[in-house]
C-alpha cells in the first residue's frame, strides 16, 4: 500500500510540474518574447555606445596632439581637408578628388558595414526557437490547454485514495 502512496505523489508531481510549466509558459510568452528583445537592444546600445566611446577617445587625443603642435594642421589635416598639394610632390603624379556622391556612397558603405556586423552576433543571444514557436497564437492556445488538462489529470486522477469507514452496526 505504501509503494502505490509513493508511485501517486510522484506521478502527481510529474504531471502538476509539466502542465505548471505548459501553462505559465503560455500565459508568460509576450513576457519573454519582450525580454529577449530587449536584451538584444541593450546589447545593440552597448556596442554602439563603445563604439562613440572610442571615437571620443580618438579625438581627444587627436585635439590634444593639435593643442601641443599646431603645424600639425598643416601637416595632417589640410592635406586630409583640402587634398594633397601639387606643388609640394612630383608634378607628374595624378592627385584625385574625391566628389561629395563619392564621399556618401562611402558613408553608407562603412555604416551598412557596421550595421551588418551587430546583426551578424552569437546565437546564443537572439531568442530561443522553442520561444518563437510558442508565440504563435495557436500553439499558445493548445500549450494552454494542455496545461490545463494536465494539472486536472494530476488532481483527478492521483489524488489520495478515499479513507473507508467501516459500517459496525452490532
Amino acid at each position: 500500500m505504501q509503494g502505490r502512496n509513493v508511485i501517486r505523489a510522484v506521478l502527481f508531481v510529474v504531471f502538476f510540474s509539466i502542465g505548471t510549466a505548459a501553462l505559465s509558459s503560455s500565459i508568460l510568452c509576450d513576457d519573454l518574447v519582450r525580454y529577449y528583445q530587449n536584451k538584444e537592444l541593450l546589447t545593440e546600445a552597448q556596442e554602439s555606445l563603445n563604439r562613440l566611446r572610442s571615437l571620443n577617445d580618438e579625438y581627444d587625443i587627436l585635439l590634444n596632439r593639435l593643442k601641443e603642435d599646431p603645424n600639425l594642421i598643416v601637416e595632417r589635416l589640410a592635406p586630409a581637408t583640402l587634398g594633397p598639394d601639387p606643388n609640394l610632390h612630383d608634378p607628374n603624379t595624378v592627385y584625385p578628388r574625391a566628389t561629395a556622391e563619392q564621399l556618401a556612397a562611402a558613408r553608407r558603405a562603412l555604416m551598412t558595414d557596421t550595421n551588418e556586423s551587430t546583426r551578424g552576433r552569437a546565437p546564443a543571444q537572439a531568442m530561443p526557437r522553442w520561444l518563437s514557436r510558442c508565440s504563435e497564437p495557436r500553439r499558445r492556445i493548445m500549450l494552454f490547454v494542455c496545461g490545463v488538462v494536465l494539472i486536472l489529470t494530476s488532481f483527478v486522477c492521483f489524488r489520495p485514495p478515499k479513507q473507508t469507514v467501516e459500517n459496525t452496526d452490532a
